[in-house]
Protein backbone atom coordinates (compact mmCIF):
# COMPACT_ATOMS: atom_id res chain seq x y z
CA UNK A 1 0.00 0.00 0.00
CA UNK A 2 2.84 2.28 0.58
CA UNK A 3 3.27 2.58 -3.04
CA UNK A 4 0.25 3.99 -3.97
CA UNK A 5 1.13 6.81 -1.49
CA UNK A 6 1.38 10.89 -3.49
CA UNK A 7 3.38 13.99 -3.21
CA UNK A 8 0.21 15.46 -3.50
CA UNK A 9 -1.29 13.38 -0.26
CA UNK A 10 2.11 14.12 1.24
CA UNK A 11 1.81 17.90 0.30
CA UNK A 12 -1.26 17.79 1.97
CA UNK A 13 -0.45 16.85 4.85
CA UNK A 14 2.26 19.08 5.27
CA UNK A 15 -0.18 22.00 4.39
CA UNK A 16 -2.49 21.11 7.26
CA UNK A 17 -0.03 20.38 9.98
CA UNK A 18 1.03 24.01 9.04
CA UNK A 19 -1.96 25.68 8.64
CA UNK A 20 -3.48 24.27 11.98
CA UNK A 21 -6.64 23.16 10.27
CA UNK A 22 -8.41 21.71 7.28
CA UNK A 23 -10.05 24.99 6.13
CA UNK A 24 -6.61 27.23 6.20
CA UNK A 25 -5.24 24.38 4.51
CA UNK A 26 -8.13 24.44 1.50
CA UNK A 27 -7.60 27.95 1.45
CA UNK A 28 -3.89 27.54 1.17
CA UNK A 29 -3.83 25.14 -1.39
CA UNK A 30 -7.07 26.49 -3.16
CA UNK A 31 -8.92 23.42 -2.45
CA UNK A 32 -12.50 22.48 -1.03
CA UNK A 33 -12.19 21.45 3.13
CA UNK A 34 -13.56 18.00 1.81
CA UNK A 35 -11.09 17.14 -0.60
CA UNK A 36 -8.11 17.85 2.23
CA UNK A 37 -9.89 15.73 4.37
CA UNK A 38 -10.35 13.15 2.32
CA UNK A 39 -6.98 13.06 0.87
CA UNK A 40 -5.18 13.13 4.43
CA UNK A 41 -7.49 10.30 5.38
CA UNK A 42 -6.94 7.70 2.32
CA UNK A 43 -2.80 8.69 3.47
CA UNK A 44 -3.49 7.75 7.22
CA UNK A 45 -5.28 4.17 5.41
CA UNK A 46 -2.22 3.41 3.33
CA UNK A 47 0.06 5.03 6.63
CA UNK A 48 -2.16 2.82 9.33
CA UNK A 49 -1.63 5.14 11.63
CA UNK A 50 -3.88 7.87 12.54
CA UNK A 51 -1.69 11.46 11.81
CA UNK A 52 -4.16 14.21 13.48
CA UNK A 53 -6.35 13.97 16.37
CA UNK A 54 -9.81 15.05 15.48
CA UNK A 55 -11.29 15.30 18.89
CA UNK A 56 -11.33 18.74 19.69
CA UNK A 57 -12.26 22.18 17.48
CA UNK A 58 -8.96 22.16 15.55
CA UNK A 59 -6.91 18.71 14.37
CA UNK A 60 -3.93 17.99 16.64
CA UNK A 61 -0.99 16.09 15.51
CA UNK A 62 -0.56 12.58 17.06
CA UNK A 63 2.43 11.27 18.12
CA UNK A 64 2.92 9.37 14.88
CA UNK A 65 1.54 11.86 12.90
CA UNK A 66 4.34 14.56 14.65
CA UNK A 67 6.81 11.62 13.64
CA UNK A 68 5.85 11.39 10.03
CA UNK A 69 6.13 15.10 9.76
CA UNK A 70 9.50 15.44 9.58
CA UNK A 71 9.80 12.65 6.59
CA UNK A 72 7.14 14.18 4.57
CA UNK A 73 8.83 17.27 4.41
CA UNK A 74 12.25 15.71 3.74
CA UNK A 75 10.65 13.78 0.51
CA UNK A 76 9.18 17.15 -0.47
CA UNK A 77 12.22 18.70 -0.53
CA UNK A 78 14.30 16.18 -2.08
CA UNK A 79 11.50 16.38 -4.86
CA UNK A 80 11.54 19.95 -5.40
CA UNK A 81 15.72 20.22 -5.57
CA UNK A 82 15.28 16.95 -8.54
CA UNK A 83 12.80 19.10 -10.11
CA UNK A 84 14.76 21.86 -10.13
CA UNK A 85 18.23 20.50 -10.83
CA UNK A 86 16.31 18.94 -13.71
CA UNK A 87 14.93 22.60 -14.82
CA UNK A 88 18.13 23.76 -14.55
CA UNK A 89 19.76 21.58 -16.94
CA UNK A 90 17.83 22.66 -19.88
CA UNK A 91 17.29 26.18 -18.56
CA UNK A 92 18.45 28.97 -20.94
CA UNK A 93 19.72 32.55 -19.84
CA UNK A 94 17.31 34.40 -17.34
CA UNK A 95 15.41 37.48 -18.43
CA UNK A 96 16.04 39.28 -15.28
CA UNK A 97 17.74 38.50 -12.39
CA UNK A 98 15.86 39.43 -8.69
CA UNK A 99 18.56 39.80 -5.78
CA UNK A 100 18.36 40.68 -2.26
CA UNK A 101 21.38 41.63 -0.29
CA UNK A 102 21.66 42.01 3.42
CA UNK A 103 22.39 45.80 4.17
CA UNK A 104 25.37 44.87 6.15
CA UNK A 105 27.24 42.88 3.10
CA UNK A 106 29.67 46.02 1.24
CA UNK A 107 27.89 47.08 -1.35
CA UNK A 108 30.96 47.60 -3.67
CA UNK A 109 31.26 44.39 -3.94
CA UNK A 110 27.69 44.20 -4.99
CA UNK A 111 28.69 46.78 -7.62
CA UNK A 112 31.43 45.28 -9.21
CA UNK A 113 29.63 41.53 -9.32
CA UNK A 114 26.92 43.84 -11.14
CA UNK A 115 29.39 45.21 -13.63
CA UNK A 116 30.90 42.00 -14.42
CA UNK A 117 27.01 40.84 -15.35
CA UNK A 118 26.35 43.66 -17.32
CA UNK A 119 29.95 43.08 -19.94
CA UNK A 120 28.64 39.45 -19.96
CA UNK A 121 24.83 39.78 -19.81
CA UNK A 122 23.66 43.27 -21.51
CA UNK A 123 20.08 42.79 -21.82
CA UNK A 124 19.19 41.01 -18.62
CA UNK A 125 17.05 43.21 -16.27
CA UNK A 126 18.56 43.60 -12.78
CA UNK A 127 16.02 43.91 -9.44
CA UNK A 128 18.33 44.66 -6.13
CA UNK A 129 16.81 45.02 -2.87
CA UNK A 130 18.98 45.96 0.34
CA UNK A 131 16.96 44.79 3.55
CA UNK A 132 18.00 44.65 7.17
CA UNK A 133 17.57 41.06 9.18
CA UNK A 134 14.49 39.11 8.14
CA UNK A 135 13.99 40.64 4.91
CA UNK A 136 16.57 38.61 3.02
CA UNK A 137 15.85 35.14 4.40
CA UNK A 138 11.73 36.48 3.95
CA UNK A 139 12.34 37.66 0.07
CA UNK A 140 14.09 34.41 -0.35
CA UNK A 141 11.58 31.72 1.49
CA UNK A 142 8.92 33.90 -0.49
CA UNK A 143 9.75 33.62 -4.03
CA UNK A 144 10.31 36.90 -4.23
CA UNK A 145 14.12 36.68 -5.67
CA UNK A 146 16.49 33.98 -7.20
CA UNK A 147 19.08 34.40 -4.65
CA UNK A 148 20.54 36.38 -1.57
CA UNK A 149 23.33 37.39 0.11
CA UNK A 150 22.56 36.58 3.95
CA UNK A 151 24.29 37.95 7.01
CA UNK A 152 24.04 34.72 9.28
CA UNK A 153 22.11 31.56 9.50
CA UNK A 154 19.66 32.54 12.24
CA UNK A 155 17.00 33.36 10.36
CA UNK A 156 16.75 30.87 7.55
CA UNK A 157 14.99 27.47 7.30
CA UNK A 158 15.24 24.07 5.81
CA UNK A 159 14.10 25.83 2.21
CA UNK A 160 17.00 27.65 1.85
CA UNK A 161 20.60 26.41 0.70
CA UNK A 162 23.38 28.06 1.73
CA UNK A 163 26.54 28.69 0.58
CA UNK A 164 29.32 30.27 3.30
CA UNK A 165 30.53 33.39 1.43
CA UNK A 166 33.19 35.07 3.60
CA UNK A 167 33.18 37.29 6.51
CA UNK A 168 33.66 41.20 7.06
CA UNK A 169 33.82 43.46 10.72
CA UNK A 170 30.77 44.93 12.37
CA UNK A 171 32.11 47.63 15.03
CA UNK A 172 30.10 49.66 17.95
CA UNK A 173 31.05 53.13 17.22
CA UNK A 174 30.16 56.51 18.44
CA UNK A 175 30.58 59.91 16.89
CA UNK A 176 33.35 62.08 18.56
CA UNK A 177 30.92 64.33 20.61
CA UNK A 178 29.37 61.32 21.52
CA UNK A 179 29.67 61.14 25.99
CA UNK A 180 30.57 57.47 25.12
CA UNK A 181 33.53 58.52 22.79
CA UNK A 182 35.26 60.21 25.92
CA UNK A 183 34.40 57.15 28.22
CA UNK A 184 36.27 54.86 25.89
CA UNK A 185 39.32 56.74 25.96
CA UNK A 186 39.40 57.18 29.63
CA UNK A 187 38.38 53.69 30.59
CA UNK A 188 39.72 51.45 27.81
CA UNK A 189 36.75 49.10 27.62
CA UNK A 190 33.19 49.62 28.35
CA UNK A 191 30.93 47.56 30.82
CA UNK A 192 26.98 47.25 30.36
CA UNK A 193 26.54 49.46 33.12
CA UNK A 194 28.22 52.32 31.09
CA UNK A 195 25.65 52.75 27.98
CA UNK A 196 22.80 52.65 30.50
CA UNK A 197 22.32 55.69 30.24
CA UNK A 198 22.93 55.78 26.43
CA UNK A 199 20.45 55.53 23.36
CA UNK A 200 21.21 52.70 21.14
CA UNK A 201 20.32 53.54 17.75
CA UNK A 202 18.93 49.73 16.52
CA UNK A 203 18.04 48.48 12.87
CA UNK A 204 14.46 47.34 12.81
CA UNK A 205 13.34 43.69 11.32
CA UNK A 206 10.87 44.85 8.38
CA UNK A 207 9.53 41.23 8.53
CA UNK A 208 8.54 39.00 11.49
CA UNK A 209 10.98 36.22 11.62
CA UNK A 210 13.25 37.72 14.42
CA UNK A 211 9.92 38.88 16.51
CA UNK A 212 11.17 38.84 20.22
CA UNK A 213 14.47 38.87 19.45
CA UNK A 214 17.16 41.50 19.25
CA UNK A 215 20.49 40.79 18.39
CA UNK A 216 23.39 43.30 20.10
CA UNK A 217 21.34 45.28 22.11
CA UNK A 218 22.53 46.26 25.63
CA UNK A 219 21.14 49.87 26.12
CA UNK A 220 17.81 50.10 28.12
CA UNK A 221 16.83 53.11 25.60
CA UNK A 222 16.79 52.35 21.85
CA UNK A 223 15.50 54.50 18.96
CA UNK A 224 14.40 52.07 16.27
CA UNK A 225 14.96 53.01 12.40
CA UNK A 226 13.80 51.51 9.40
CA UNK A 227 17.21 51.32 7.57
CA UNK A 228 20.85 51.46 7.63
CA UNK A 229 21.45 54.89 6.24
CA UNK A 230 19.36 56.72 8.79
CA UNK A 231 21.21 54.92 11.49
CA UNK A 232 24.08 55.67 10.43
CA UNK A 233 23.75 59.42 10.54
CA UNK A 234 21.42 59.34 13.38
CA UNK A 235 25.05 57.86 15.09
CA UNK A 236 26.92 60.71 12.96
CA UNK A 237 24.77 63.57 14.08
CA UNK A 238 25.02 62.42 18.07
CA UNK A 239 21.89 61.31 18.81
CA UNK A 240 23.62 57.66 20.26
CA UNK A 241 25.64 54.57 19.57
CA UNK A 242 25.48 51.59 17.77
CA UNK A 243 26.66 49.17 15.44
CA UNK A 244 27.42 49.25 11.89
CA UNK A 245 29.34 47.26 9.03
CA UNK A 246 33.25 48.65 8.77
CA UNK A 247 32.76 49.36 5.50
CA UNK A 248 30.23 51.74 6.33
CA UNK A 249 32.59 53.84 8.89
CA UNK A 250 36.08 53.22 7.42
CA UNK A 251 36.71 57.14 6.62
CA UNK A 252 34.63 58.48 9.16
CA UNK A 253 37.11 56.42 11.93
CA UNK A 254 39.83 57.44 10.13
CA UNK A 255 39.38 61.12 9.88
CA UNK A 256 37.99 60.50 13.56
CA UNK A 257 34.36 61.93 12.91
CA UNK A 258 33.41 58.25 14.43
CA UNK A 259 35.30 56.58 17.32
CA UNK A 260 35.46 52.54 17.90
CA UNK A 261 33.38 51.59 21.47
CA UNK A 262 35.16 48.64 23.21
CA UNK A 263 31.88 47.85 24.52
CA UNK A 264 33.40 44.11 25.91
CA UNK A 265 29.89 42.33 24.83
CA UNK A 266 30.37 43.02 21.66
CA UNK A 267 33.61 41.10 20.97
CA UNK A 268 37.08 42.18 21.36
CA UNK A 269 37.02 46.13 21.16
CA UNK A 270 33.52 46.03 19.98
CA UNK A 271 34.27 43.96 16.83
CA UNK A 272 32.92 41.04 15.35
CA UNK A 273 33.23 39.12 12.51
CA UNK A 274 29.46 38.62 10.32
CA UNK A 275 29.54 35.57 8.42
CA UNK A 276 27.69 36.04 4.87
CA UNK A 277 26.31 33.31 2.93
CA UNK A 278 24.71 32.80 -0.84
CA UNK A 279 21.19 31.55 -0.51
CA UNK A 280 18.40 30.35 -2.76
CA UNK A 281 15.70 28.65 -2.17
CA UNK A 282 16.25 24.38 -2.52
CA UNK A 283 13.33 24.45 -5.78
CA UNK A 284 14.83 28.10 -7.39
CA UNK A 285 17.79 26.61 -9.77
CA UNK A 286 20.40 29.16 -10.35
CA UNK A 287 20.65 30.21 -14.20
CA UNK A 288 23.67 31.12 -16.41
CA UNK A 289 23.16 34.99 -15.22
CA UNK A 290 23.11 34.11 -11.33
CA UNK A 291 26.02 31.88 -11.80
CA UNK A 292 27.93 34.06 -13.56
CA UNK A 293 27.07 36.41 -10.21
CA UNK A 294 27.98 34.38 -8.06
CA UNK A 295 31.32 33.38 -9.48
CA UNK A 296 31.80 37.48 -9.70
CA UNK A 297 30.82 37.93 -6.37
CA UNK A 298 33.18 35.58 -4.89
CA UNK A 299 36.10 36.24 -7.55
CA UNK A 300 35.71 39.98 -6.12
CA UNK A 301 35.81 39.15 -2.48
CA UNK A 302 39.00 36.90 -3.41
CA UNK A 303 40.87 39.93 -4.82
CA UNK A 304 40.04 42.16 -1.83
CA UNK A 305 42.33 39.74 0.59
Amino acid sequence: MLDALTLDQLRTFVSVAEAGSFRGSARHLSRVQSAISYSVGNLETQLGVVLFDRSGHLPKLTPQGQSLLADARSILLKVDAMRARARGLGEGVELELSIVVDSLYPMPWVMTALHTIRRSYVGVSIQLQVLPLGGPPAAIQDGRVTLGILAGEDLTDSRIELEAMHSHPFVAVAARTHPLAAAAEDLGTLEAVALAEHVQIVLSDPTQLSEGRDFGVLSPTTWRVNNQETKYAMIRAGHGWGRLPYWVVAENLKSGELVRLPVVALGPGGQIEVQFYLARRIDRPFGPVARAFREAILANRASET
